[in-house]
């Protein structure tokens, strides 16, 4: 019996003709999740706008853009010392649990390294985040957040504490 090929995947940096692609994926994404209010689409294109939108990576398999993931400047107490948060991530729903994700959140964590990055924060599952290395963000807060849900990867000391705020797209998305 012959081995069916997977095909494979291209993780490569957004360009400009995948803005409305990744608006599409991004609300197809998050449609319906008990944990969204429809804002993801908005964010990223506030990002874009504003340019704010540090690293955008996407995955594409035969062509069909099926997974983006977003990086963008954080501040800690008013600080942003190349500090920066993840998200939102986005797997075209007929393709989660494939490895997508995952795999887009190793190359950008590895990108966002290589460009000196000294920490990523995120707010999601630590279930979920601690297999990338995330781990809880002890002395770290994000307004009405259970510090829980608080996580970061410290990529060079020193770590930071205090609270963490994202860009003006986050707050505004919703409402543009």
């Amino acid at each position: 019996m012959a081995a069916l090929n997977k095909p494979a995947m291209l993780i490569r940096p957004e360009c400009p003709a995948d803005a409305q692609r990744i608006r599409d994926l991004t609300t197809r994404a998050f449609n319906g999740m008990p944990y969204s209010d429809g804002s993801e689409p908005g964010i990223i294109d506030a990002l874009r706008r504003t340019e704010a939108l540090t690293l955008s990576l996407v995955a594409e398999v035969d062509g069909v853009l099926v997974g983006q993931i977003t990086f963008s400047p954080v501040t800690i107490d008013g600080r942003q010392d190349r500090w920066f948060g993840l998200g939102p991530v986005s797997v075209d729903p007929r393709r989660q649990k494939t490895g997508i994700g995952s795999a887009l959140i190793n190359e950008g964590l590895k990108r966002m390294k290589d460009t000196g990055a000294k920490g990523i924060v995120l707010v999601g599952d630590p279930l979920y985040y601690q297999r990338f290395g995330f781990e809880g963000a002890v002395g770290l807060s994000y307004a009405g957040i259970d510090p829980h849900y608080v996580q970061r990867i410290v990529m060079a000391l020193p770590d930071r504490q205090g609270t963490v705020r994202y860009t003006d797209a986050f707050e505004g998305a919703a409402a543009g």
